[in-house]
């Protein structure tokens, strides 16, 4: 059986941990085809930026729960360091260098 093919972010691929969590519930999978390929950027890289595992397997369960709450980019984190289009931010730039 192949997996779902869903909508990815703007310079991230959807995860295949993260596609399973969120296309095995239905109200999830359609809050995450509503949000625009920036926001769905920000979640994947949220996501795949953790060093451990057990704090991968948090993030990409809490995208899912996050989703079904209405809730749209995750909060409080420094958005996607890994754009091309865009520099970093002084602020961002002073928190990465702590």
């Amino acid at each position: 059986m192949s997996e779902k093919v869903i909508a990815t972010g703007v310079v991230h691929k959807t995860p295949a941990d993260l596609a399973k969590s969120i296309t095995s519930n239905p109200k999830a999978l359609a809050a995450w085809e509503d949000l625009t390929p920036l926001a769905r950027n920000e979640w994947i890289c949220w996501t795949v930026s953790v060093k451990k595992p057990e704090t991968r397997k948090q993030h990409v369960e809490r995208v899912r729960a996050e989703l079904l709450a209405g809730k749209r980019r995750p909060c409080c984190w420094i958005g996607c360091i890994h754009r091309k289009d865009k520099s970093i931010s002084p602020s961002v730039r002073w928190a990465l260098s702590k």
